[in-house]
Order: structure tokens, then C-alpha cells, then sequence
């Protein structure tokens, strides 16, 4: 850019130069000759150079009000326990999303999220005791990537069941530590960062629900995969 300025022999190309830049106008600067050569440049390029930090800087308080909202009403529906301890009827998309809200910082650096939701019909559930289920599944999941690599949520539904698969890359789980990971108090990390409990705690509630939970392993992915009867 500065090149550029020097070769229309310009006079303070350098901070002109960064300027520019700065607006985004880091290409061609022949559209803007007549404006550059102009003796009061200078000042009209503070000036719009004032109103676009003004606009980038609301713009980012719009995106980060939009998410601030988007985590008090995450924070609001997960908190939320309904005491009167008997089924409803629930969206469990809007439930997956209300927990992939909750942990967006740990998403955002390094996790590409993909989703896959079929339309299903909904879901007669506890839906306090659900959100659990996507919490520890998720939670699982970003620890067995290490928080870098493809997270894939499948929503689906399979006859009388709606079916969500949650896919990871990664080492995967070896074999013969398959059928122990739904025991109580069986973890395979260190001493001190990890109860052994929430996949045993998946199992339970999905026992609860009439549902059930299964996973599939080998070298580079593993997928679990709760399946949950719809409302008929």
C-alpha cells in the first residue's frame, strides 16, 4: 500500500498507508486517488477512520450481548428443576443446544461443532435429568479430544426412537475397557480428576427413560449413542 502511495507521489505514504489499511481498503487504491491528493486528506480520513472504530465497536457489543443473552437463558433452563416429578414433553435439540451454550468457551479455540438434526417428534422425559445426560456426554467428549477436533452431534429418529449420536476424534477407547465404562467409580484418568460416575449416571437415567446407551470405539473416533422413545 505504501508502494503504492509513493509511486503517486503522495506525501505521507507511511501513515497514510497504515491507515488505509486499517479501513480495509488494502487493495486497490486507484478509486481513491482523486481523494488521496486531496489537501485536506488527512483530516477526512481521521474522521471516517472515527465513525468505522465506532462501528466495529458496537458491532462487537451487539455479538457479545447476543451471547451474553443467549447464556443467561442457558444458565436460566439448565438451573430450572420442575418439582413436580412426572414426564413432559420436550424438544431434545433445544436441550443439546442449551449445554453446547454452556460451553462455548471451551468449544470456541478449538472445537468445530457439526450438527445433523433430523426433525423428530418429541421427547417425553424428565428434562432436568436429560440435560445431565448431555452434560456428562459432551463434558466426556471435549476431555477425550482435548478440546481440539471435530465434535459431531446426530439427531435422528429410528422407528418408535429418536436416536443422538455424539462423535469425537481421537485415540479411542481400547477394547477391553468397553465394557467396564458404564460401571460406578471405573475412570481411566488420574487420581483426583475424575468420579468414575457419569457414565454410570448416563445409564441410569436412560434406564429411567426406558432408553438405552451404547458406544462404538476404534482409532481415530468414537461415537456414543443414546436412543430415547418418542411420544406416541
Amino acid at each position: 500500500m505504501q508502494r503504492q502511495l509513493e509511486s503517486q507521489s503522495i506525501d505521507n505514504a507511511d501513515s497514510l498507508a497504515s491507515t488505509l489499511v486499517n479501513l480495509g481498503a488494502c487493495d486497490d487504491i486507484q478509486p481513491f486517488l482523486p481523494l488521496l491528493k486531496a489537501p485536506d486528506v488527512q483530516k477526512f480520513l481521521k474522521i471516517t477512520y472515527d465513525f468505522a472504530s465506532v462501528w466495529k465497536s458496537t458491532k462487537t457489543i451487539t455479538t457479545t450481548t447476543d451471547r451474553a443473552a443467549k447464556v443467561v437463558f442457558a444458565l436460566k433452563t439448565y438451573a430450572h428443576y420442575d418439582h413436580s416429578g412426572e414426564k413432559v414433553q420436550v424438544n431434545i435439540t433445544e436441550g443439546i443446544e442449551t449445554v453446547l451454550t454452556l460451553y462455548h468457551n471451551q468449544l470456541k479455540h478449538g472445537v468445530k461443532v457439526i450438527r445433523n438434526y433430523s426433525e423428530v417428534p418429541p421427547i417425553l422425559c424428565y428434562p432436568d435429568e436429560l440435560n445431565q445426560v448431555w452434560v456428562n456426554l459432551i463434558h466426556n467428549a471435549l476431555q477425550a479430544m482435548d478440546y481440539k477436533g471435530i465434535l459431531k452431534i446426530d439427531v435422528t429418529r429410528q422407528e418408535l426412537y429418536v436416536l443422538v449420536s455424539i462423535t469425537v476424534n481421537g485415540e479411542g477407547i481400547p477394547a477391553e475397557i468397553i465394557p467396564k465404562i458404564f460401571e460406578p467409580f471405573f475412570t481411566t484418568k488420574p487420581a483426583g480428576e475424575g468420579s468414575g460416575l457419569g457414565l454410570n449416571i448416563v445409564k441410569r437415567i436412560m434406564e429411567k427413560h426406558q432408553g438405552k446407551i451404547s458406544v462404538e470405539s476404534r482409532v481415530g473416533e468414537t461415537r456414543f449413542t443414546v436412543s430415547l422413545p418418542v411420544c406416541i
